[in-house]
């Protein structure tokens, strides 16, 4: 399981297909604010969602083996005993990470996962964690020693970039 800066940083900076299970419409819950925090910071994100058709402006599809495209990150926001059916479908579409959010955790599914090849993250908020990690904490964020006035390079930031 990755639970170190480095880990985190670079799953952050190879990664930039995000898939979004449990993403919500709704604008006040914590999947919709982190799926648009990382759609404004380059990332391509993906609703996984049944019960829309649309999230974001983005398609939204009923389970992880519809998407149509590579996903890098499963980004979980169910709860822990709904993971081990999100790894199934995580492996079989060839995704490189879970992330479960704050509050998910499910080391069975951890061990699946890891088994079958996926780096996992759990309970821990993508957000949150790129934020942290590439600067956007600015003075309200804790005083780690990571942040600084150099905002490393991200990869994903750099293509979004080459689009425009």
């Amino acid at each position: 399981m990755i639970d170190d800066v480095a880990g985190l940083r670079r799953i952050l900076m190879q990664n930039c297909t995000i898939a979004v299970v449990g993403l919500s419409a709704n604008w006040y819950r914590p999947s919709f604010f982190a799926a648009k925090y990382m759609l404004d910071h380059g990332y391509t994100v993906i609703p996984v969602n049944p019960a829309y058709a649309e999230v974001l402006g983005q398609k939204c599809y009923p389970s992880l083996r519809e998407v149509p495209q590579q996903v890098d990150i499963v980004d979980c926001f169910r709860r822990a005993e709904e993971i081990p059916a999100i790894v199934d479908e995580a492996v079989a579409i060839g995704a490189k990470v879970l992330w479960m959010q704050l509050g998910v955790a499910n080391p069975e599914a951890v061990r699946r996962a890891e088994g079958a090849g996926l780096e996992v993250v759990m309970d821990r908020c993508v957000k949150i964690e790129y934020a942290r990690l590439f600067g956007g904490l600015n003075w309200f964020g804790v005083n780690t020693g990571i942040v600084s006035a150099t905002r490393p390079a991200c990869s994903c930031l750099r293509q979004t970039e080459q689009r425009d």
